[in-house]
């Protein structure tokens, strides 16, 4: 796990994160999900396509009658969890990573169906 200076020189510290309120710009990574400027600063910084690819998969499971899913990513050791879940804590799914290189303890993703995308993005984008 990074230190606070190391995800500070890496720019995934909570300040480098906040900086992303909205978005110039989505980025599409399928046919109907797209990320925002932050979630794509996020997925080069740490390296984490993987993050955008098991929320995309899962979103699809999902569907879109809940129109908002909060994603929680939190890191235990070199393994992590993802919880996919309505906001007000019902849980849509939960899937297990034996291994991970994740640099942050836990992160928290929105996404939002826009009627034609889901949209993941820094809840500083919201």
């Amino acid at each position: 796990m990074k230190t606070q200076d190391q995800l500070a020189a890496l720019g995934l510290d909570h300040s480098s994160l906040a900086q992303f309120t909205g978005t110039l710009e989505y980025h599409r990574i399928g046919r109907r999900h797209l990320l925002t400027d932050g979630t794509r600063y996020l997925s080069e910084r740490a390296q984490c396509w993987w993050i955008m690819d098991a929320v995309a998969s899962h979103l699809d499971e999902i569907g879109t009658d809940d129109w908002f899913v909060l994603v929680r990513v939190v890191v235990q050791g070199r393994a992590a969890v993802m919880v996919y879940e309505d906001g007000n804590g019902k849980e849509h799914a939960r899937q297990m990573i034996p291994y991970t290189d994740f640099p942050i303890r836990e992160i928290t993703l929105y996404a939002c169906w826009d009627g034609d995308h889901w949209v993941t993005m820094l809840p500083s984008e919201y």
